[in-house]
């Protein structure tokens, strides 16, 4: 037991409870217990062993005011010095620096002292102590200099934040700090503190004080530093090479329809009349897996990015400049290409016969949306009125588009769906510096249709002609309902969103790596016929096929993420341009609706309930464009717009409405506004679910879902962004 001053007749005791020093009063005695009432009130029950001072005055408050007050004026390096080497009780040490007859609150007071003194002295039991020794002091007092200087950094650093200013410590660190901060360094610990004392975000912290040029830098470099922390850049790999000697001519005059600003087009088309009432359709498909080799250094790099990002007046390319522009469709030549062609009666548009195989195409033509969708309308196509370039051809691919919708709607009846309804409004972003225009596009257009169906077509009939020929490929497979309906995979099975009974992404691989690898398989299959397991790249079961599968999902749902959220940013951004106060949107459920002007969806707080198309105006309170929030109030309900209810009334809770709506539509701009993933997802439709502007209620593939898909372009001519969407 630790020593006590015997001071005759006492009521107050000093005494260690939960490691630290308490005073009270006792109140009763049992044994060696007491019952003690604490200067709060509080009760306690404290066993003699922890007693350390018995004492009459002052007060057991006073007492630890006093020894408070006294502990901070105690010279520690002193107290080391005159403290003895051996273990000792604080009582005797409190006699050698106080004097003899050291008082309650003098005792009390270098009891707190030691306690919280680890680096001076080391707690042996209760009112016991030793020094530390010589050595181990001296570092501990070093590395105490060294807290304090970097407490003070820390301290400078955050002053220097909170008015504005970046440290020079920080500079080169911004986007570590912001996105992979190691929150033991002290700059970190200076942004936090600065981001408190302000209220403000870590991320406008460094906007303020210029560490991040603008929102549109930050909401980038974030991205681009966790998925291309070493830049956007290739390495040099040489010249393409394109085996054009080693192809035929095809007998065609092909013509592609994207977008005006679209630099990857990979798919082309043809129609010849052939005798006995029969077309010939050809869909041609670029083919840079004739010049890239499975495990190649631009097979490297293609697997290491997966696909080409889409952002809205952005992109980032999967594969070298100098292999797209090898291998674009573009017109004025032959150009390599993987064609299907499909024999159809004209009369009924029966398929009679199929046929695959590589081929130089000469491309005519590069039809642009732009300049052709208001020209080639449903009723010019049917009455033959207007003057456009492939007429003829066009004229005849679009009741075959019409009847191959048609034989896909009824298929999905019978797997229980509804039919696909091309109501709804996409939205092109068309941005130029800072400026960003949003254009609003119908979907359905005829163009839209052709394009989406012959992509379709030969998705469905290259995932057939895989699995005949016993090549493994990769396949998305959908099922009319259930959780997780959508998967991909490397065996063949129906695509019942899409009506179809398999569908092989197979039409972009200058855009997507899976398509390049059902390339390489086609070429396989288009060479070799039953042999072609055995020459194909990927033989079944082939362990890389399902790793590239699952980066490529990664990855796609990845850069999926990121173009939504550069959407949203710029509908934000659209909002404070053209400084809306009020905005009409429409009902999808609940207190969640979209925008009529922009793909955006929102939430409007105490919207009550309304039927799904209503459509309410909103006052815009305020847009952040760091945080991607604005916040909304509900000024009036309009009441139900038969514009607005056509576009959303085609409920998909059934999971229906799927469909490709622009397989190289890509959003409705059928360039690289709607690249990526065609349409985004299997192809435009479920696009719509996955755009930042869209609130996801199915979750499906190929599934409509509420909002518009909302394809992206550069007004200033540079690439525009797809719409992409998640796997």
């Amino acid at each position: 037991m630790s020593p006590l001053a015997d001071y005759g007749s006492f009521m107050n005791i000093f005494f260690e409870e939960s490691g630290s020093f308490k005073a009270g009063t006792i109140l009763s005695q049992q044994g060696e217990s007491y019952q003690v009432e604490l200067p709060g009130g509080r009760r306690s029950k404290i066993k003699g062993r922890d007693v350390l001072l018995r004492f009459e005055s002052p007060s057991p408050a006073e007492l630890i005011k006093q020894a408070d007050a006294l502990s901070q004026e105690i010279d520690m390096s002193f107290l080391w010095e005159c403290a003895p080497a051996e273990e000792f009780p604080f009582a005797t040490l409190a006699g050698e620096y106080f004097g003899e007859g050291a008082s309650v609150p003098q005792q009390a007071a270098l009891a707190l002292a030691l306690q919280g003194s680890p680096v001076y002295f080391r707690r042996k039991g209760r009112g016991q102590y030793q020094r530390a020794p010589q050595e181990q002091l001296q570092a501990a007092l070093a590395g105490l200099a060294r807290k304090q200087q970097q407490a003070a950094l820390q301290a400078e650093y955050a002053e220097q934040l909170v008015a504005g200013h970046l440290p020079d410590a920080l500079k080169g660190k911004e986007l570590q700090l912001l996105f992979k901060p190691d929150k033991n360094t002290i700059e970190w610990k200076a942004l936090d503190a600065a981001s408190m004392t302000t209220g403000k975000t870590q991320a406008e912290i460094m906007l303020a004080c210029g560490g991040i040029s603008s929102p549109r830098a930050y909401h980038e470099a974030g991205f681009l530093y966790e998925y291309f922390p070493r830049g956007t850049g290739f390495p040099d790999v040489g010249p393409a090479h394109v085996p054009t000697g080693d192809l035929p001519l095809a007998d065609v005059q092909a013509f592609s329809i994207d977008d005006i600003t679209t630099t990857e087009i990979d798919d082309a088309l043809s129609i010849q009349e052939l005798p006995d009432g029969l077309l010939r359709v050809g869909i041609h498909i670029a083919a840079p897996a004739l010049g890239i080799e499975r495990g190649d250094a631009i097979d490297e790099i293609a697997r290491t990015r997966m696909s080409t990002v889409y952002s809205p007046g952005d992109k980032i390319t999967m594969l070298p400049d100098a292999i797209v522009d090898a291998y674009t469709l573009k017109e004025g030549a032959a150009r390599p290409a993987l064609s299907l062609y499909v024999i159809v009666k004209a009369d009924n548009y029966d398929l009679v016969a199929t046929e695959t195989r590589a081929e130089m195409v000469p491309i005519s033509a590069n039809l642009r949306h732009n300049e052709l969708d208001a020209t080639i309308t449903a009723e010019a196509l049917a009455d033959g009125s207007g003057e456009y370039p492939h007429k003829r051809e066009l004229r005849l691919l679009w009741p075959f588009a019409q009847a191959m919708f048609a034989k896909r709607q009824a298929a999905r009846l019978g797997y229980g769906l509804r039919p696909e309804v091309h109501n709804r409004t996409d939205f092109n972003f068309y941005i130029d510096g800072d400026h960003v225009t949003i254009s609003p596009r119908m979907r359905g257009a005829p163009l839209d249709l052709i394009v989406a169906e012959m992509a379709i077509l030969a998705n469905s009939t290259w995932g057939k002609l895989l699995a005949e020929c016993g090549v493994p490929g990769i396949y998305r497979a959908q099922r009319a309902y259930g959780v997780n309906r959508t998967r991909m995979q490397t065996s063949a099975a129906p695509h019942e969103g899409l009506g179809v009974e398999q569908y092989a992404w197979s039409t972009s691989p200058l855009r997507r790596y899976v398509d390049l690898v059902n390339q390489w398989q086609l070429l396989a299959c288009a060479r070799h016929g039953i042999t072609a397991k055995l020459a194909a790249p990927f033989k079944p079961k082939d362990a890389d096929l399902y790793a590239a599968v699952s980066s490529f999902e990664a990855a796609y749902a990845a850069y999926a993420e990121h173009q939504s959220r550069m959407e949203r940013y710029w509908c934000l951004r659209w909002l404070l341009q053209e400084n809306k106060r009020q905005v009409q949107a429409s009902v999808l459920k609940g207190d969640t609706v979209r925008l009529n002007e922009a793909p955006l969806t929102v939430i409007a707080p105490g919207l009550g309930a309304h039927a799904r198309g209503t459509q309410i105006l909103l006052d815009v309170l305020s847009v952040d464009v760091v945080t991607l929030t604005v916040s909304l109030r509900v000024a009036q309900v309009l009441g139900a717009g038969a514009g607005a209810l056509a576009e959303v009334d085609d409920s998909d809770d059934d999971g229906g409405e799927g469909g490709e709506g622009g397989e190289n539509n890509e959003g409705g701009g059928n360039g690289e506004g709607g690249d990526g993933p065609e349409a985004g997802g299997d192809d435009s439709t479920d696009a719509q679910d996955g755009s930042a502007s869209a609130a996801p209620e199915t979750g499906g593939d190929d599934v409509p879902g509420t909002a518009p898909l909302a394809a992206t372009a550069s007004a200033s001519g540079a690439e525009t962004a797809a719409s992409q969407t998640a796997c």
